[in-house]
């Protein structure tokens, strides 16, 4: 198989610990979220997420029920862009103050920087938003390996398991979609991907799946226990 031209990750599951997501950042943005609001509802960046989630929610709502509601939908783990996006600029905050450093497995930084030198371009695609997204790969505990990424898309461009999200991203990056190898956890994030015509592999760490998956499970993607079992050319 020869080399891609460009490699498409997931994050939570794949480049990092899911532990970190939900047991980190989650807890945070569903504690700090009122406050946050309280004290930055007004900022413009941030008025235009409350006001996305208040159509959601069904118009005119006072800050402190869409607050209580976006907490609703952390639990959840509701792919909300609005939700998303308010969560990265909370988690801004956080990581400015210290509070905690983004999570990447040394395999995924190792490959991560070995693809990068090698010329191959490195995209992010996330249900986290853009914004959160540059955060954790620039604040990692790994330093800042924002460097090695080309470009970023999150829920914007589209669903994670619709294959016509994929079709956008390839068309993006002016590639076909052959060129593409697309790293994710989940297989029918995969499954997308390949039927829209991209490359896949399967991410399926013990760190964060105890029992493997293989066989039909894995509905035949390529399947990888860490980024230094990827193979290339």
């Amino acid at each position: 198989m020869t080399t891609p031209t460009a490699i498409l990750t997931d994050i939570e599951g794949t480049t990092s610990s899911i532990a970190f997501v939900h047991e980190v950042l989650f807890p945070y943005a569903l504690r700090e979220l009122p406050a946050f609001v309280r004290a930055h509802g007004h900022d413009p960046e941030v008025r235009r997420w409350l006001d996305a989630a208040a159509l959601d929610i069904g118009g005119v709502v006072a800050d402190e029920c869409i607050a209580e509601i976006l907490q609703g939908w952390i639990r959840e783990d509701r792919k909300h862009t609005a939700l998303k996006a308010l969560q990265g600029l909370l988690w801004s905050e956080g990581y400015a103050r210290g509070d905690f450093r983004g999570h990447v497995y040394p395999d995924a930084v190792a490959a991560l920087h070995r693809w990068h030198a090698d010329g191959i371009a490195l995209h992010v695609y996330s249900s986290g938003s853009v914004g959160a997204q540059k955060l954790l790969f620039g604040h990692s505990e790994a330093g800042d390996l924002t460097p090695l990424f080309s470009g970023y898309f999150d829920t914007t461009v589209g669903g994670k398991r619709e294959a016509a999200s994929y079709r956008r991203i390839a068309a993006e990056l002016q590639l076909p979609p052959g060129e593409i190898l697309f790293l994710s956890d989940v297989v029918e994030e995969l499954d997308a991907a390949q039927a829209a015509g991209m490359r896949t592999c399967l991410l399926d760490r013990p760190e964060d799946y105890p029992t493997p998956r293989d066989g039909e499970a894995t509905h035949r993607h390529r399947r990888v226990e860490s980024f230094a079992q990827i193979e290339m050319g």
